[in-house]
């Protein structure tokens, strides 16, 4: 985009977006550059995607146009949209997001749907490795009665979700604690048992080939890579469930399309009963959940 034109069209910009995005993501299954453009532009010339389809002709302020320009080139290289937006929808949420945190998933409101299902109205609710808090706070927004411990082990990731929490007024009802899955509770030794215990960890084996694709490249490893086949942080989560557990509680979690086998296998020698996997939209299996007897 030259930086002759000061107050380029919607049309112009758009075409930019559209052919610079297009040369450079191609190789990439899952990106949209006519989409993404008219996100971006929307975002930074205040504007409706509506507005943007009836109005081709408006003129876009230069510095609008510039910070536009600015963010295509950011997502040419690769850049997930919602880090350029700092967010993202997930659940009837909008949810501040940043680098430090992964970017919550279609497939895992899957999850979420089934927590709904298994908990009461009054629920005491744990949510392992919270991230932005999409898990944590969507139940809390369905659940208004319930109390909801949400744990991660980075006070940077921390600060993500306590800010959504903020957002949403939920700081009461879901509290943040900071350490690895269980180990953040031994921070407060009157925490007890919960009804339902949720997560959605690192299920991604080192070597798998997908991280070098798409926007799994710019999250954060942490929250994606377990060891070498990618079962580590299940492993943890699913053995320590049942001494956090009331009797009839659930355990639910997220896991990779090709796990399901493994999953139900740690399930069963944690002693859980009911064990289930239901798939996401795409046909995979992707949540698995058992009851503790």
């Amino acid at each position: 985009m030259s930086a002759q034109i000061n107050t380029p069209s919607i049309a112009v910009l758009l075409d930019y977006g559209r052919q610079k995005l297009g040369a450079t993501l191609s190789n990439d299954p899952h990106a949209d550059p006519a989409l993404d453009s008219e996100i971006l532009l929307a975002h930074y010339a205040h504007l409706s995607r509506a507005d943007l389809h009836a109005k081709p002709e408006f003129e876009v302020d230069h510095l609008k146009a510039f910070h536009y320009c600015t963010a295509i080139e950011q997502r040419a290289i690769g850049t997930p949209v919602a880090y350029l937006l700092n967010s993202a929808g997930f659940h009837a949420l909008e949810l501040f997001i940043t680098p430090d945190v992964l970017i919550p998933r279609p497939e895992t409101e899957l999850l979420v749907d089934w927590a709904l299902e298994c908990a009461k109205h009054d629920a005491m609710i744990l949510d392992l490795g919270t991230g932005s808090g999409a898990i944590a706070l969507s139940t809390a927004n369905a659940l208004p009665n319930a109390q909801i411990i949400a744990t991660d082990q980075s006070l940077n990731i921390l600060d993500v979700a306590d800010r959504n929490a903020e957002k949403y007024g939920y700081n009461g009802r879901v509290r943040f604690l900071e350490g690895s899955w269980y180990e953040a509770l031994a921070q407060d030794p009157e925490i007890g048992r919960f009804d339902l215990i949720v997560s959605n960890p690192p299920y991604i084996a080192e070597n798998d080939p997908h991280l070098e694709q798409g926007d799994v490249m710019h999250e954060p490893k942490l929250a994606l890579v377990s060891g070498p086949d990618g079962l580590d942080a299940l492993r943890t989560i699913i053995a320590g469930a049942p001494q956090r557990l009331h009797a009839g509680g659930w355990l639910l979690v997220e896991h990779g399309y090709d796990q399901e086998a493994a999953v139900q296998e740690l399930f069963q020698q944690a002693g859980f009963e009911q064990i289930t996997t239901r798939k996401d939209l795409n046909g995979h299996p992707r949540v698995t959940g058992g009851q503790h007897p």
